[in-house]
């Protein structure tokens, strides 16, 4: 969801021109536009790992551990960051991808599932 009000809040919050952020298995966008975003595998990688994170966890149950992970341990030593930074530069796409969100070529090159 290009311009997400979420997604500006976050933008502000972190203090960054761009934020692509995971509500539920919403993939909510500000500063950057869904092309730009579909480009960036590791991106993409990144913010699917939160939505299986969501689909793991129940939504209401990970937002709360999300947030308890922020506030013990920081945003960038929250374990779902962790986790979801390991996953966009290892590029590990979910096998249920939608192939919407599928970045060129993925197909040949051989998809690495979770």
């Amino acid at each position: 969801m290009e311009n997400s009000f979420f997604a500006r809040i976050a933008r502000v919050v972190l203090k960054t021109k761009r934020v692509a952020m995971v509500l539920g298995e919403t993939i909510h966008l500000s500063g950057v536009d869904r092309d730009t975003f579909l480009r960036n595998e590791e991106w993409v990688a990144h913010e699917l790992c939160h939505i299986r994170q969501f689909k793991e966890h129940g939504y209401y149950r990970f937002l709360g551990l999300y947030l308890w992970e922020s506030v013990k341990r920081g945003y960038y030593n929250n374990k779902f960051e962790v986790e979801a930074r390991v996953a966009g530069a290892q590029r590990i796409f979910p096998p249920d991808m939608p192939d919407i969100l599928k970045p060129p070529g993925l197909a040949q090159a051989g998809e690495q599932q979770v």
